[in-house]
């Protein structure tokens, strides 16, 4: 595998989301000119200029992009938005984002995916050549946005697709939140059924580094579709347990029949009283984990953290920051901690 050196001027849209200002701080790191795109103003700084527009919107994107010598498109919609949201961002905005870079000569576009495009695959480690079986509106549009990207990449546009694991850093809250503050709080924290399915999550650091690699492989390599994901994971049980034995309270991770939480959470989601949505609930019972083994041959890809690192390394980001105000947006960004609705009033049985 030969590399070559990062693009000089590269643009990143939902520059100002865990992932997008993460690959940000990167970037600039490594001495390149970062154009930055999201609905949220960001503040300019040596190296970066911020652009405040919705992907959506064909003249934002355009003005984010130009001058560009690679494009990262990060921006995306959450699982907990309302279904048309989910299908306008994701479907619409990636449409939109490739539409105009491509047609502005942008060399290489980096669309971030999800391994969310297999739905629930019963073969695992998946590999990328899998049958993409989405299960809800957030993986059906995480697939037809593919789909719209493999259109360019076959029309000749040097167009890596990146399907990261669910990763986990400083910043990342939502479910992770959860399990901190109960951990924090000394309380048991519950797990479906005996928690002994093995789920792959993944550092951020080493999904930054996965982009890095797309943005810097010769084009033949470059120009696939990749999973990324941690190299050593556990059991779901394991890398909660390992939370709670940090926290130093003794508590404990608690079995919980399967079948009736699935049934209450589902009631749950649709009184929009639990954050927990219904693809979630379900992978949580079987293991899920996908192949890395091509991101590693062609890429180089070799993952340095495993889930439980990642994981600790978040709960002790989240304790350091525990006290200041965190993001307020209605639910809107992964940088905000769960509204846990009834389930946070569950609590007080763990």
């Amino acid at each position: 595998m030969v590399n070559t050196a990062l693009p000089a001027r590269i643009a990143v849209t939902g520059a100002a989301g865990v992932l997008g200002s993460n690959l940000v701080t990167r970037l600039l790191a490594e001495g390149c000119q970062v154009h930055g795109m999201d609905l949220r103003p960001i503040p300019p700084r040596p190296g970066f200029t911020p652009f405040t527009g919705d992907i959506r919107d064909a003249a934002a994107v355009a003005e984010a992009v130009a001058g560009t010598d690679a494009l990262v498109h990060c921006a995306a919609a959450l699982p907990s938005y309302p279904a048309a949201e989910i299908r306008s961002i994701i479907v619409e905005g990636t449409s939109t984002v490739l539409r105009v870079a491509a047609a502005a000569g942008v060399a290489r576009i980096v669309h971030i995916s999800s391994t969310a495009v297999y739905g629930l695959p019963s073969r695992v480690p998946t590999p990328e050549d899998h049958p993409r079986e989405p299960v809800d509106t957030y993986s059906a549009a995480k697939a037809e946005a593919e789909v719209i990207a493999e259109r360019y990449r076959a029309e000749g546009v040097c167009l890596p697709i990146v399907r990261p694991k669910t990763f986990v850093g400083p910043g990342r809250m939502g479910l992770f939140a959860m399990l901190f503050q109960w951990a924090d709080e000394g309380r048991n924290f519950p797990v479906l059924g005996r928690g002994d399915v093995r789920i792959q999550m993944l550092g951020i650091d080493d999904l930054l580094a996965a982009v890095v690699a797309v943005l810097t492989a010769e084009p033949e390599a470059a120009n696939d579709t990749y999973n990324i994901g941690a190299a050593s994971f556990g059991t779901l049980r394991e890398d909660f347990q390992a939370v709670l034995d940090a926290a130093g309270h003794g508590g404990r991770v608690v079995s919980i029949p399967i079948r009736p939480a699935i049934g209450v959470l589902g009631l749950l989601e649709r009184l929009h009283l639990s954050p927990v949505y219904g693809r979630l609930a379900h992978k949580l019972r079987a293991d899920s984990y996908v192949s890395i083994d091509k991101a590693r041959s062609r890429l180089g890809f070799a993952p340095a953290l495993s889930n439980q690192d990642a994981v600790l390394r978040t709960y002790e980001w989240w304790r350091a920051q525990r006290g200041k105000p965190t993001p307020r947006g209605g639910g809107r960004t992964s940088q905000e901690p769960w509204r846990q609705g009834a389930l946070g009033l569950s609590k007080i049985f763990f």
